[in-house]
């Protein structure tokens, strides 16, 4: 039986293993949308927030003390009180919302948030985990960021660490387990291109199994 439905591709990622270059250049082969600006604009709209406070949050926990400070501007004069920024239940109840509607609508990729977890259940979805060994990682993010290795390093760690307890609060699972995703690869071994024709390949060959086309 064909599907008529939105295709969707997930993808969990390590920072520096080039996770978001993937993802965009998959959008454009595929033609359809690369829905991270998306999904941050909408949920920044519902909680009257501005987006890059939320691209601030992405993917991390925040306390309740990080909440408070998030919610005054100093100036040199006084304090300006602005609402409570929203909990982290309440972020990810509101991002989660908006990606299983986007999934309803139109084909698209869709970076981190657990998106893989949150549409686990839908019938044409392709989930990803792309990782890379620590040298190849370092290395990107000292060119591409322009900082030191010491730095990269040090950014490395923080993401890894945010990134896997944000994924464990809000599904229960461990972020780099492989046997949760569709497909695990390594960015570092086959590098970007090849990376890329492989998982082109991986979805040619989903959509064909379930004799689906594109909904753009």
């Amino acid at each position: 039986m064909s599907l008529n439905m939105p295709f969707i591709i997930t993808i969990s990622r390590q920072l520096g293993c080039g996770g978001a270059l993937i993802g965009e250049a998959l959008a454009k082969h595929f033609g359809i949308s690369y829905a991270d600006h998306e999904i941050i604009s909408e949920t920044a709209q519902k909680f009257s927030m501005h987006e890059t406070d939320l691209y601030q949050r992405d993917e991390k926990i925040i306390t309740a003390w990080q909440s408070f400070l998030q919610s005054i501007t100093r100036c040199p004069d006084r304090v300006e009180h602005r609402p409570l920024p929203p909990t982290n239940k309440e972020l990810f109840q509101v991002e989660s919302e908006v990606i299983k509607r986007l999934a309803t609508e139109r084909s698209a990729v869709i970076l981190g948030r657990c998106g893989s977890y949150i549409l686990r259940q839908h019938p044409l979805h392709v989930s990803l985990f792309l990782h890379a060994g620590l040298e190849f990682r370092v290395k990107r993010l000292c060119e591409n960021c322009n900082v030191s290795e010491a730095r990269a390093q040090k950014m490395i760690a923080e993401s890894d660490k945010k990134r896997s307890e944000y994924f464990h609060l809000f599904t229960g699972k461990i972020w780099t387990d492989a046997t949760q995703y569709d497909l695990a690869l390594r960015t570092d071994i086959l590098g970007p291109e090849k990376t890329l024709e492989r998982l082109i390949m991986l979805a040619e060959e989903v959509l064909a199994r379930k004799e689906a086309k594109i909904i753009v």
